[in-house]
């Protein structure tokens, strides 16, 4: 009897220690989540939405852009961050601006984009058709420039997928004579 009694006294001995050990051990770090957008960013976005802006959809490659202009002061917005920002190649801006170039609108609107997919190239092209678009449908008069110019056509080139049998798309194996 008197050595069950010094089992349990020392097992309850065991459960205390561990479960003293056990808050220590359990304790996690919380970790700080990623920094959200900011207010001044969504409220760009949401009054962009409000304000009976003119929206159109742009397609280009595996890329498609949101695109709505509103009437202001040439500011163009790619995903809350300014288009010298997010398109850094002079380039890729160039192909933005040629619609309000075409059109001799640069500064009579703003446009909020957002865009989704592919590389840059193929997201700048999906912007360029997003705002052509869109400045037909809020001045119809402008469809005949946009059209003689190409801008309204969507660019229906994709990337051919691979084929069974070969390396990429079309490339096949080394052929060997001997």
């Amino acid at each position: 009897m008197a050595e069950v009694k010094k089992t349990t006294a020392t097992a309850k001995k065991a459960t205390t220690t561990k479960a003293a050990a056990k808050p220590a051990a359990t304790k996690t770090v919380k970790k700080e989540a990623p920094a959200k957008k900011t207010a001044a960013a969504k409220a760009s976005t949401a009054t962009a939405k409000l304000t009976g802006a003119t929206y159109a959809t742009g397609k280009r490659k595996d890329s498609v852009a949101r695109v709505y202009l509103v009437p202001g002061t040439g500011k163009i917005i790619v995903n809350d961050t300014p288009v010298e920002k997010y398109f850094r190649r002079p380039v890729l801006q160039m192909i933005i601006a040629q619609p309000f170039n075409i059109t001799k609108r640069e500064t009579a609107y703003d446009a909020v984009c957002m865009v989704l997919g592919g590389g840059l190239s193929g997201q700048a092209g999906a912007v360029k058709h997003g705002i052509s678009k869109a400045l037909e449908k809020a001045e119809p008069d402008l469809r005949k420039v946009l059209k003689a110019a190409g801008f309204l056509t969507r660019d229906s080139r994709v990337v051919e997928r691979k084929h069974y049998g070969v390396r990429k798309a079309r490339r096949s194996t080394q052929f060997s004579k001997r």
